[in-house]
C-alpha cells in the first residue's frame, strides 16, 4: 500500500471512529458531542478541503472538494453535526477508493520496477565486478547467475532459459540460443550465461515500458479529459443555484428560513458531481493496468476509447499475420528411393539461407551423407553422388508439372530435386500463418470490423493467404507510402481505423491510423510511433485488447448514466422536502463509491476466446498441413 493509499484509509477509519463516538455521546444527550462530529470533519476532510482551496487560489478553479466541505460546515451552522461528519465520512470514504483504484494501476509498473536489478556483475579481466547498471556501455560483457534477473539488454553467448513474463505477460519461459536477445528485468531460469550488452540503460525494451505505462497513466481518456473541463463550470451553477433555491422556497413559497437553507445544504450535496467525475478514470486506470498483465502496452486511455469504436483493421502480412520465416508446406516424391530425403538434409545444412534453414528442420531426422556440394549461380545446389548427379533448386524451363504451376499460384516457393536432369522430388516452402490468426480475423469480422492486408509480397502469395485466412480484402506489391495511403482512405470510409504492423516500413501507416498497433518483436520505430504494443507477437492479444476496450467503454456509460439519474432523482426528491441530509449525503456519495467499485471491474481477467494450445488449434489448413 503506498503512502498516499495508506493515509486515505487512516483518515476514513479515524473519521468513522470518530463519528460513532460523537453519536454515543449524541445519544446519552452530552454536551461534547458536537466536539466529536467537529474533529471527524477534520480528520476526514482536511485533505479535500486543502486541495479544494488551493486549486481554487492557484488555477482559479472550484471542485468537488470544495463542495463536500461547503456542505459540511452548512450542515453544522444549521445543528446538524452529525449529519456534516457523515458527509464527509462517506466522501473520505469514496476518495480512498479512487486512490485504491488510482495506484492499482500504478503498482503494475512499481513491480515492474522491483524486477529490474539495479546492479549488474560486469566481466573484467575475467573477474565479475558489482557495478550500477547506468555504467554499462556497448560491447560489455556480464555474467547472470541462475535465479536472478538480467539486467540489461544484450546477446547471449550461451543458451539458457528465460522467463519473460514481466514483459510479454506469457509465463511459459522462453529457450534462448546463442546469439538470441535477452531484455533487461527478465528473469534467468536455466543456467549461468554471459551477455554481451546492446543497449545502454535507457534504451532498453525495460525502459521503454516503463515510460509507455507511466505516460498512460498520466493522459487521461477522451471522455475523462470532458467530464474534468465542466466540472468547474458545474460547480459554479451549483454554487449559484443553491443561494437561489433557499430565496426562491423562503419568500416565493413561503418556507421557513431554516427549511429553506436546510433544503439549500441537501441540494449543495446531492448535485455535487462526485460520482460523474469518477465515472472514467478509474475504469480506464484499471483496464490499462489489465493489459499490462497480459503484455499489453496502451500508451493512453484515448487509445482504449478508439478501439472500442473500431469499424476497420489491416494487417501487415510479414511477421504480423505470419511467421516471418518460411516452413515447408507440400512434399510430393516421384520415386521411394530413401537416399532423396537424406539428400535434401546434406546438401541444405551448411547454408544459412532462410529456405535452406526451413527444408533442415523438415528433414532434421535425417542421416547425414558426405558431400562435395557445389553451388550453381541462378539455380541452386549440385553434388555427385553414387555416380549419379543431383541438383536442388529452383525449377527450370524444362521441368514442368501441375504441381509447379499450382504452387506458384498459390504463391509458394518451389524447390525441385532432379537426378541426371530428371525430376525426382517437389517440395513448397510459404511463409505461414501464425496460430490462431484465423480465429482472430474471424473474432473482428463477427464484430463488423473490416479486415484488410497490405503486403509487399507479390499477388499470388497475398491473394493465398488472404483466401486462407478469410480475410475481406487484401493489397499485394504495397511499398509504405501504399500503406499509408489506404491507410489515410480507409480513415475516411471507416472514421476509426486501426493497422497492425512490426517493421519499419509500416512505421508511416501506424503513425497514421487512428489507433497504431506494434508487434513487440518487431523494430523500435514502430514500437514508437503506435498507440499500443503487443510486447509477445501474439494476435490474441489483439482481440483480449479489443474486448477489453470495449467493456471499459460499457462500464465508463453505465458509471455516467447511473451517476447522473441518482442527481436527478436526489434534486427532485430535494424540492419535495422529504429527502434528509444524511439521505441525501448516502445517496450521493454511495453513488460515487459504487461508479468506483464498478470501474474497479476492470481489473478482473477476461475469459480468453481460443485454447492456446497448438495441438488443438483450428487455424487455417495451411498451418495444419504444415503440422
Amino acid at each position: 500500500m503506498s503512502k498516499k493509499e495508506r493515509n486515505a484509509f487512516l483518515s476514513t477509519l479515524f473519521c468513522l471512529l470518530l463519528l460513532i463516538a460523537g453519536k454515543v455521546f449524541m445519544s446519552f444527550s452530552h454536551p461534547a458531542y458536537p466536539l466529536f462530529f467537529i474533529l471527524a470533519i477534520v480528520s476526514g476532510g482536511w485533505k479535500q478541503t486543502y486541495e479544494g482551496v488551493s486549486e481554487l487560489l492557484k488555477d482559479r478553479t472550484l471542485n468537488v472538494d470544495l463542495l463536500m466541505a461547503l456542505a459540511a460546515i452548512g450542515a453544522c451552522l444549521i445543528g446538524n453535526w452529525f449529519e456534516g461528519a457523515m458527509l464527509t465520512f462517506i466522501f473520505c470514504l469514496s476518495g480512498a477508493l479512487e486512490e485504491y483504484a488510482t495506484n492499482k494501476s500504478t503498482k503494475e509498473i512499481t513491480a515492474l520496477m522491483n524486477v529490474a536489478p539495479n546492479d549488474a556483475l560486469k566481466i573484467v579481466d575475467g573477474k565479475h565486478i558489482t557495478v550500477p547498471v547506468e555504467e554499462l556501455k556497448l560491447g560489455d560483457l556480464v555474467f547472470v547467475p541462475k535465479g536472478k534477473a538480467v539486467p540489461i539488454d544484450g546477446r547471449m553467448l550461451e543458451a539458457s532459459s528465460i522467463d519473460e513474463s514481466a514483459i510479454s505477460g506469457e509465463s511459459v519461459p522462453v529457450e534462448k540460443d546463442i546469439h538470441d536477445e535477452a531484455f533487461g528485468g527478465t528473469i534467468n531460469l536455466g543456467q549461468a550465461f554471459t551477455l554481451e550488452v546492446t543497449k545502454t540503460s535507457n534504451d532498453t525494451l525495460f525502459a521503454q515500458i516503463l515510460r509507455l505505462v507511466e505516460n498512460a497513466q498520466n493522459e487521461q481518456s477522451t471522455t475523462a479529459t470532458f467530464i474534468e473541463k465542466i466540472e468547474n463550470v458545474y460547480v459554479k451553477i451549483v454554487l449559484l443555484a443553491v443561494p437561489l433555491m433557499i430565496v426562491f422556497t423562503h419568500f416565493l413559497l413561503g418556507w421557513s428560513f431554516t427549511e429553506s437553507f436546510y433544503r439549500g445544504m441537501v441540494l449543495l450535496v446531492v448535485a455535487s458531481p462526485c460520482a460523474l467525475v469518477a465515472s472514467a478514470t478509474p475504469a480506464t486506470l484499471a483496464a490499462i493496468s489489465n493489459g499490462a498483465k497480459k503484455g499489453i502496452l496502451f500508451k493512453s486511455g484515448k487509445t482504449l476509447e478508439k478501439l472500442a469504436d473500431l469499424r476497420a483493421i489491416s494487417f501487415d502480412k510479414t511477421g504480423t499475420l505470419t511467421q516471418g520465416k518460411p516452413r515447408v508446406t507440400d512434399y510430393k516424391t516421384f520415386s521411394d528411393d530413401p537416399i532423396i530425403p537424406q539428400l535434401f538434409f546434406s546438401m541444405e545444412r551448411q547454408s544459412t539461407h532462410p529456405l535452406a534453414v526451413a527444408i533442415t528442420n523438415f528433414f532434421k531426422d535425417e542421416e547425414a551423407l558426405t558431400l562435395q556440394v557445389e553451388e550453381k549461380a541462378g539455380f541452386g545446389l549440385e553434388t555427385t553422388y553414387l555416380g549419379q548427379t543431383w541438383q536442388l533448386g529452383k525449377p527450370t524451363e524444362k521441368q514442368q508439372h501441375p504441381l509447379i504451376e499450382q504452387w506458384h499460384e498459390e504463391g509458394k516457393t518451389v524447390v525441385v530435386l532432379s537426378r541426371n536432369q530428371e525430376l525426382i522430388t517437389l517440395l513448397a516452402l510459404m511463409d505461414l500463418p501464425k496460430p490462431y490468426t484465423k480465429e482472430v480475423i474471424a473474432y473482428f469480422q463477427d464484430q463488423e470490423v473490416q479486415t484488410v492486408m497490405l503486403t509487399g509480397d507479390n499477388a499470388g502469395a497475398a491473394s493465398y493467404v488472404a483466401q486462407q485466412l478469410g480475410l475481406n480484402d487484401y493489397h499485394g506489391g504495397c511499398l509504405p507510402a501504399d500503406k499509408t495511403d489506404f491507410v489515410k482512405q480507409q480513415q475516411k470510409d471507416y472514421t476509426i481505423n486501426a493497422m497492425v504492423g512490426d517493421g519499419i516500413n509500416d512505421a508511416p501507416a501506424l503513425a497514421t491510423a487512428s489507433v497504431g498497433i506494434a508487434m513487440g518483436e518487431g523494430t523500435d520505430v514502430a514500437m514508437e510511433v503506435s498507440d499500443m504494443v503487443l510486447m509477445k507477437n501474439d494476435l490474441t492479444k489483439l482481440m483480449y485488447s479489443h474486448r477489453l476496450a470495449k467493456k471499459m467503454k460499457k462500464i465508463v456509460r453505465q458509471n455516467i448514466i447511473f451517476s447522473l439519474g441518482v442527481i436527478v432523482l436526489l434534486i427532485a426528491s430535494n424540492f419535495l422536502q422529504f429527502l434528509t441530509l444524511p439521505l441525501g449525503v448516502v445517496g450521493h456519495e454511495g453513488s460515487t463509491i459504487l461508479v468506483i467499485l464498478n470501474g474497479l471491474r476492470m481489473l478482473l481477467p477476461l475469459k480468453e476466446l481460443v485454447n492456446l494450445d497448438e495441438t488443438k488449434c483450428t487455424t487455417c489448413p495451411l498451418y495444419k498441413a504444415a503440422h
